[in-house]
């Protein structure tokens, strides 16, 4: 790519460097430079920590951004669009259309909620966006967005559909520790997931090549999630909660309609792009954290250990 190839230094800035922003910057091997924005200054520390210079975007151009992106390579963004549109386009779209001149690449953070329900059948990147929900229909709307913009000028951009996001802090291991893990069961229900680090993983490998296209970066195997927190339950050497069926759990609004959607989401667009998952299957994952002490907060302890 042209700027390891003797024309300047990759410098990557990520709007809304949240779990997934960080996980990508902890995963910087060559230390590049890398920026991020939050809403929060009081998260500036945990950016910081992550290897993110931080700095604040609460939907309102700065004059420090506007500095920031003039220099950037690579851009990724992370912001969840609302009804008034893509917070970032509607802040910067301008910015980046004119005074961006080292841009290279934009890859954009979406979700596989964007297919909506396809009563269990298996979807791929060729399949019908039927969204349900209205944040995910704002998610369609988004991508096409930033298409665009990546053909008025002429950038790549790589559209990152993701499925549940999990990893040290987020996880069934955790959520057995602190007693909020339940099994909800409902018939034939599936989800697909993605460990944080294989997001990093994603990322730096279509950055790292200026790949665009639309790839769902997910795990090899969806499953009924209460295999989950019963595996989970398994490693812990714990029981695992009783099961519940669905129709007579206390769920959010939110988290009802999340049932509302099943289907199995297939990988092989990101694979063929050549990237290969660390961890394509949860129950390579959960063995993983379980046994490098990490599943807490990222931080290695020794996985006996009980508080």
């Amino acid at each position: 790519m042209s700027s390891e190839n003797g024309h300047g230094e990759r410098r990557f800035f990520i709007f809304g460097a949240g779990y997934s922003g960080q996980a990508f910057a902890r995963a910087n091997d060559r230390q590049v430079p890398v920026l991020g924005t939050t809403r929060a200054p009081e998260k500036f520390d945990a950016l910081r920590q992550a290897g993110i210079e931080p700095l604040r975007f609460d939907g309102a151009p700065t004059s420090e951004i506007g500095e920031a992106l003039a220099r950037t390579t690579h851009l990724v963004v992370s912001v969840a669009p609302d009804e008034a549109g893509d917070p970032v386009l509607n802040a910067v779209g301008a910015v980046i259309r004119e005074k961006m001149p080292a841009l290279e690449w934009i890859g954009y953070l979406s979700t596989v909620g964007v297919y909506g329900d396809h009563g269990g059948a298996w979807v791929d990147e060729t399949a019908e966006c039927k969204p349900v929900s209205k944040r995910s229909m704002q998610r369609v709307a988004a991508e096409r967005d930033w298409q665009e913009l990546g053909r008025q000028t002429g950038r790549p951009v790589a559209v990152l559909r993701l499925s549940g996001i999990y990893g040290p802090g987020r996880n069934a291991l955790v959520n057995l520790e602190n007693g909020t893990a339940r099994r909800l069961v409902k018939p034939q229900q599936v989800f697909n997931r993605i460990h944080c680090d294989d997001i990093a993983g994603a990322l730096w490998h279509l950055a790292g090549n200026n790949i665009g296209g639309v790839f769902n970066v997910t795990d090899d195997e969806p499953a009924p999630p209460q295999d989950v927190v019963a595996y989970a339950a398994g490693l812990m050497g714990v029981e695992p909660p009783p099961e519940i069926p669905f129709e007579t759990a206390q769920l959010s609004p939110m988290a009802r309609s999340f049932y509302g959607e099943n289907k199995r989401v297939a990988n092989g667009a990101i694979k063929a792009a050549g990237y290969g998952f660390r961890f394509p299957n949860y129950r390579v994952a959960l063995e993983r954290m379980w046994a490098d002490g990490n599943w807490r907060d990222g931080a290695p302890r020794s996985p006996m250990k009980r508080q």
